[in-house]
């Protein structure tokens, strides 16, 4: 799976295995990934529960290292936490203490940027995000999806080159999660960033993403990997095109065969 002629690579993974637990008792997360992300690219992980996507973002993240294999973020190759990164969980972690807007400018303050030139940003992004009228609320005073919204203009303040994704639209409803899904692709396409988002929504992975890797139970290796060639913005509209309805299909399929899901008797 090389990057395409033309294209900068932005996540390189080569033979990566992640064991956890011990010698005599070892349990196998990962097993020989093989995977590129291109620059800019948004790349959605999708499978069951326990095969190996978020330890896949922890990984790429470095907050843990593989037990082998390589991984190049934008050529850099070391254990240090990837220049130009952002990652957001499945919960908000918002701090309560704190205003929406100066949780969306905490990263300044961690990094000793300038806050008063990044406080334009900072409410440009809670205005593409449709919370400018909330700057002063405290996050109990907002929907669980307004937090999360919150949560992905903290992270874009630096302007990422790369932002996780892990789940953060697990916790949220039906519709929350429908509409933060629009938002976050209007968001992609305004800054070009490389995002790589996990989920176990297949529908989901299917609207978002360039590409979706389709992971096997565990131990995690990528199952396939298939290119979503569907017209962008994909609105709520999407669900009805001929290549959302095939390519949903397709992963279905994949996980009957895995015993992952199970036909109605």
């Amino acid at each position: 799976m090389s990057v395409e002629s033309g294209k900068s690579p932005g996540v390189a993974i080569s033979g990566v295995t992640k064991t956890f637990g011990t010698a005599e008792a070892p349990i196998v997360a990962l097993e020989r990934v093989d995977l590129d992300i291109k620059d800019g690219e948004f790349v959605a992980v999708v499978g069951p529960s326990g095969c190996g996507k978020s330890t896949l973002l922890r990984l790429i993240s470095r907050l843990t290292p593989p037990s082998s294999g390589t991984i190049s973020v934008f050529g850099d190759v070391s254990n240090k936490p990837p220049e130009g990164m952002s990652i957001v969980f499945q919960n908000h972690v918002l701090l309560a203490w704190r205003s929406i807007l100066e949780n969306v400018l905490f990263p300044a303050d961690m990094t000793g940027a300038n806050r008063r030139a990044l406080k334009g940003k900072a409410l440009e992004l809670l205005e593409n995000v449709g919370l400018k009228d909330f700057a002063d609320n405290y996050p109990h005073e907002l929907s669980g999806g307004m937090r999360q919204r919150a949560s992905i203009a903290r992270a874009l303040l630096l302007e990422p080159r790369l932002l996780l994704m892990d789940e953060p639209f697990g916790a949220l409803d039906a519709l929350t999660r429908e509409q933060m899904r629009v938002d976050l692709e209007a968001l992609w396409l305004r800054n070009r960033m490389t995002i790589l988002f996990i989920t176990h929504s297949i529908d989901e992975a299917v609207l978002l993403a360039d590409r979706v890797i389709v992971m096997t139970p565990r131990p995690g290796r990528i199952e396939r990997v298939l290119e979503i060639d569907m017209p962008r913005p994909r609105g709520l509209a999407a669900r009805r095109d001929p290549e959302f309805l095939a390519k949903s299909e397709e992963i279905t399929e994949i996980f009957l065969s895995r015993g992952v899901l199970h036909r109605q008797q």
